[in-house]
């Protein structure tokens, strides 16, 4: 049986396939449209997940779209009925929006996978294409569905946590066997996530994109504003849950986050975007994120406490907040812990098409704890992947200038380049599905390199220079470099850096301003060292990515060091790489020093030089 899982029409529209219940395929349309959290029809991502398996529409036997549109629409109604005659001009646009478009999704869907059906047959006159059954999930079951189907347990709580769905903020669930149980939610408008987001909104950064900068801004920060935040904002229950005064937020009645109640809270504006960052901002930063772990670990122990589950399973949005997780995983409240690696919207495609095949067709279910990586996620490695031939091909078009080599020589070749301070961009096999880059299509620099960060974030990133890059890591070497005794192959988790590796800093370095501390050398891994010595860490292990592990075991061994730098293969705006032309585009564009694609090896200084327009960086709206 064949299900084509479909989210699309608010962020990160993705489509993922399954077949008799295996994860086959999966893909962000963003990566194919070049879009930056592209909301429209999935038709490119679709079309993939099916070519990919030599499928068209018509083979399908179940399409399943991520959540209830009509359950949407019914809490925007009663939303806007309760805030009257507060957001009248918000209501009047959202309305326009909903009866032009989304009001009538089930119809779009089935005009859109006609459309696709009859491109992929040929039909030209596109009358005449048959349409599998169209089902729908629920927003947070198809979050929950994600977290508990792929994971390796066959019993285990699940917690999803987001902005919204239809009405759900925050819901619990049990797992066991096929069977999903709601055991309660938290509704809208009281929500972990859009509180997370209100503060991102006011620090100046983009909402559903901005969040894991404001985590990243956090340990620049001092706590100082969490008793004013649950003072006024937020009341927080000893089991967890929580409300939200709403009289300090404007995101379920108008344009802006936040009211100007919340302004006089803390005595400013919200910052504009792109302006001076202040220790002000980081401080926020710091308390809300401190706020954030105090709810996730009180639903956790609730959780624990009510389920006896000894596995937790996460998902939604705020799982992938990966510092209240890497807290949450050392404070051993379940024994085992996993997490959806598109924890998003994206992943819900994946989920809702794993709650048709288990809840709707009523098939079984075998936790695949014994496989690669220890999940059905395959390594989260679902997207396209192109073979030497094709690349080649591509290469020679353009006449650029490459040698191909094998593995072995490849990787040493590689190691010795990383070792030598140059930053590598790294094209190898399938595409990563979520939004982390896994040794797919990454960018690598030596952690040991002292101007690594600034390098990679000011002159090939073009991004903030307070942000922390990610360190990839032999599996078996993780726990002699990291504070972690967990696998963490999604880079997930933060952990701290093992004592032996830190730098203590002076009395005098403590006091300088939040991001001056940057320039300060804190470890023996400087490029992924944050200001508070941890890393976002991402284990890698033998089998589900080999060519990835074998270059860092050649680096490893060359120098001594079983760590990289990762980090995604893009600019900023700018989707992650999907094919060799996005790959050799951003190359070309940024000060990167090597790429390789797949086996073809590529040297900057090698390329015919191309006219500097800096007018490319338009393309990408900054996130």
């Amino acid at each position: 049986m064949r299900i084509l899982g479909l989210s699309a029409y608010y962020h990160d529209s993705a489509a993922a396939l399954i077949v008799d219940g295996e994860v086959v395929a999966a893909a962000q349309e963003e990566r194919f449209s070049r879009k930056k959290h592209d909301a429209t029809f999935p038709a490119s991502a679709a079309h993939y997940c099916l070519s990919s398996q030599h499928l068209t529409p018509a083979d399908l036997d179940a399409v399943v779209y991520y959540e209830k549109p009509l359950l949407t629409f019914e809490r925007l109604l009663e939303t806007y009925l309760g805030a009257a005659p507060r957001g009248g001009r918000s209501f009047v646009a959202a309305m326009q929006v909903w009866l032009k478009e989304k009001l009538f999704i089930k119809s779009r869907l089935k005009q859109e996978l006609r459309a696709l059906a009859n491109r992929m047959a040929g039909d030209v006159r596109g009358d005449g294409a048959k349409l599998p059954e169209l089902l729908f999930s629920e927003h947070h079951l198809s979050h929950a569905g994600a977290a508990f189907y792929p994971s390796p347990f066959d019993k285990a709580a699940v917690l999803c946590m987001d902005g919204v769905g239809e009405w759900a903020t925050t819901s619990a669930w049990l797992g066991e066997g096929k069977d999903l149980k709601l055991l309660w939610e938290i509704n809208f408008p009281h929500s972990l996530g859009l509180l997370y987001s209100a503060f991102t909104y006011y620090c100046g950064f983009k909402v559903n994109s901005g969040e894991y900068k404001l985590m990243g801004l956090a340990p620049y920060g001092q706590p100082r504003f969490v008793d004013l935040i649950k003072k006024h904002l937020i009341d927080i229950k000893p089991d967890g849950t929580f409300w939200l005064d709403m009289r300090y937020f404007k995101y379920h009645r108008g344009f802006r986050m936040t009211s100007r109640k919340f302004d006089k809270l803390f005595a400013s504006p919200a910052r504009e975007r792109e302006t001076e960052l202040r220790q002000f901002h980081m401080d926020l930063a710091a308390s809300i994120q401190a706020v954030t772990e105090e709810i996730v670990l009180k639903l956790a122990r609730t959780l624990r406490a009510e389920t006896g589950a000894t596995n937790l399973c996460l998902s939604g949005g705020v799982a992938l907040n990966c510092v209240a997780n890497g807290k949450l995983l050392r404070q051993k409240i379940f024994d085992q812990m996993w997490i959806q690696p598109a924890s998003g919207d994206a992943g819900s495609a994946l989920g809702a098409a794993l709650v048709a095949w288990h809840q709707h067709h009523q098939q079984p279910r075998k936790p695949c704890g014994s496989q690669a990586g220890g999940d059905a996620m395959k390594g989260a490695l679902l997207g396209p992947q192109f073979s030497n031939k094709e690349i080649r091909s591509y290469l020679d078009s353009i006449e650029a200038d490459y040698q191909e080599i094998e593995d072995a020589p490849l990787f040493l070749r590689l190691a010795e380049l990383l070792d030598q301070g140059k930053v590598v961009g790294w094209f190898n096999g399938s595409m990563e599905f979520g939004p982390r880059a896994l040794g797919g299509r990454s960018i690598l620099g030596d952690s040991r390199n002292q101007e690594m960060q600034s390098v990679m974030n000011l002159k090939i990133k073009y991004r903030e220079s307070f942000r922390p890059f990610a360190p990839a890591v032999l599996e078996e070497e993780a726990s002699s470099q990291f504070e972690l005794d967990a696998c963490s192959p999604y880079m997930l988790i933060v952990a701290p850096l093992r004592a032996e590796l830190c730098i203590p800093m002076s009395a005098e370095q403590q006091q300088l301003f939040g991001i001056e501390k940057l320039r300060i050398s804190r470890s023996k891994l400087p490029a992924v060292t944050h200001v508070d010595y941890t890393a976002r860490v991402q284990t890698v292990n033998a089998s589900t990515n080999p060519r990835f592990y074998n270059l860092i075991r050649a680096f490893h061994r060359r120098t001594g060091c079983p760590t990289l730098v990762n980090t995604s293969f893009n600019v900023r705006g700018e989707p992650i790489v999907c094919s060799p032309e996005d790959a050799y585009r951003c190359f070309m564009r940024t000060e990167m020093d090597v790429l390789v694609l797949e086996n073809q090896l590529l040297l900057k200084e090698n390329q015919q030089p191309q006219h500097a327009d800096p007018s490319w960086m338009q393309d990408f709206e900054l996130d």
